[in-house]
């Protein structure tokens, strides 16, 4: 099968970052990539372009980064805490998911992409972890609290 050397313009999922060189198919190239300005074939008259195109890729991950670091400081400022209704020895009616922290974080003003959370539905009460995944280098570990909304009584 023929294949083409393009040079990205912009980051394709599963393909590469802008200003990289890739191998991919000869037809792919010529009825997508290079008709939609995604990319460029690669020549040694692109070299110029080549190098601003990694410049401009190498400042917006470096603002990439500085972004999840400052969202970092502002996500573990943030305390969580879920009121839920519970039976009478204390047991969830339900679960907390990565849906209900995902609104909750909306509604403290964070857009949290759904992909980048990563935690197990919650079925009990007390302090609990969820993991949020901002860049490849800026993990956090959010903590929320589960508390009962009624009084739980216990066996004396």
């Amino acid at each position: 099968m023929a294949t083409a050397e393009v040079l990205l313009l912009e980051k394709i999922d599963g393909l590469g970052a802008e200003g990289a060189k890739v191998s991919v198919r000869a037809g792919y190239a010529r009825n997508f990539l290079l008709p939609r300005k995604k990319a460029i074939p690669v020549t040694h008259a692109n070299r110029r372009q080549v190098e601003a195109l990694l410049k401009r890729r190498e400042a917006r991950e470096k603002n990439e980064l500085a972004g999840a670091k400052n969202l970092k400081e502002q996500l573990l400022a943030l305390s969580i805490v879920f009121s839920v209704k519970t039976g009478a020895k204390g047991k969830m009616f339900g679960a907390i998911t990565h849906t209900d922290l995902l609104e909750r974080l909306r509604e403290a003003g964070f857009e949290i992409d759904r992909k980048k959370l990563h935690m197990d539905s919650v079925k009990e009460l007390g302090r609990h972890q969820a993991e949020i995944r901002l860049h490849p280098e800026v993990v956090v570990e959010m903590l929320f609290e589960i508390v009962s909304e009624n009084p739980i009584e216990h066996d004396a």
